[in-house]
């Protein structure tokens, strides 16, 4: 897929972030938007960026863990513009403790989100894209779909899911003959509020603000810069992309060392974790 006008693009978590400047840039592209947050206040505002940019765009209150609220946001979206081309799971949210210190409910919570919302948003809207004869579905995973890290295991867990999930989709759409694209996106640290709207307990509980300071400083990735990687990624139909230089470290060491990497990394990286890292 290397135009984008009139094509209809669903995006998740469109109120900031990624999601928003994914919205943004397929506005300009001359896309027709299906915006959906949990914040319906901050998706609003996204149409209202994308309609300056002279897109048609419609906001959604979605909570992406909900799945019979998602499969009716897709009976919505397909009412309103006819069909689908496009679709970028791309809402999340982070959770900071140990096996030992994390609470069931936010176990639940961010597998919900995480790796439920991509399951959701992929199952709801691919007969859609199969149909349209060219679509694309892009998951965003984490750096943390590539390496594990102490602290996130449960992050972990929902973004390796997200991973196993996509890439056993591409395979099944090009073994069944689909012109759908299926891309994988592990982006690195983007400076967003993924922290400071994140959960924590236990060793990894920080002030929020100090930890979401500490985060920015060290995320080296804009989200307008995520969002071209990820547009590129459609266009050249790609089935992963890596944001930022901190996902190709995360992506080479597993590599160099095999599974090793959690022996000589489990110190420093659980150091990293507690300092909001």
């Amino acid at each position: 897929m290397r135009d984008f006008r009139d094509k209809v693009a669903v995006v998740t978590g469109a109120g900031s972030g990624i999601g928003r400047a994914v919205a943004l840039q397929l506005a300009e592209r001359g896309a027709r938007l299906a915006l959906s947050d949990i914040d319906i206040e901050a998706a609003t505002e996204t149409a209202r960026m994308a309609e300056k940019a002279g897109a048609e765009a419609v906001p959604h209150r979605l909570d992406v863990a909900d799945r019979a609220a998602f499969l009716d946001h897709a009976d919505g979206v397909r009412g309103h513009f006819g069909g689908v081309n496009v679709v970028v799971n791309n809402a999340g949210v982070s959770l900071s403790a140990t096996v030992v210190d994390m609470h069931w409910d936010d176990f639940d919570w961010i597998v919900g989100i995480d790796f439920g919302g991509v399951v959701n948003g992929t199952k709801a809207f691919l007969p859609d894209l199969i149909a349209s004869g060219d679509g694309h579905i892009v998951n965003v995973s984490s750096v943390f779909g590539l390496m594990s890290i102490p602290g996130q295991s449960a992050y972990n867990a929902a973004k390796f899911a997200v991973r196993g999930f996509t890439g056993s989709l591409r395979q099944e759409m090009i073994s069944g003959g689909h012109r759908v694209g299926v891309t994988c996106v592990h982006p690195g640290g983007i400076k967003t509020n993924i922290v400071r709207n994140g959960r924590q307990s236990g060793e990894y509980a920080q002030d929020l603000q100090v930890k979401d300071e500490n985060f920015q400083r060290i995320a080296f990735t804009r989200p307008e810069t995520a969002a071209r990687r990820i547009i590129r990624g459609i266009e050249k139909n790609k089935p992963r992309v890596l944001i930022g230089p901190d996902a190709r470290l995360f992506d080479t060491l597993p590599r160099l060392l095999g599974g090793r990497y959690q022996d000589v990394m489990a110190r420093p990286l659980a150091a990293g974790q507690r300092i909001g890292s």
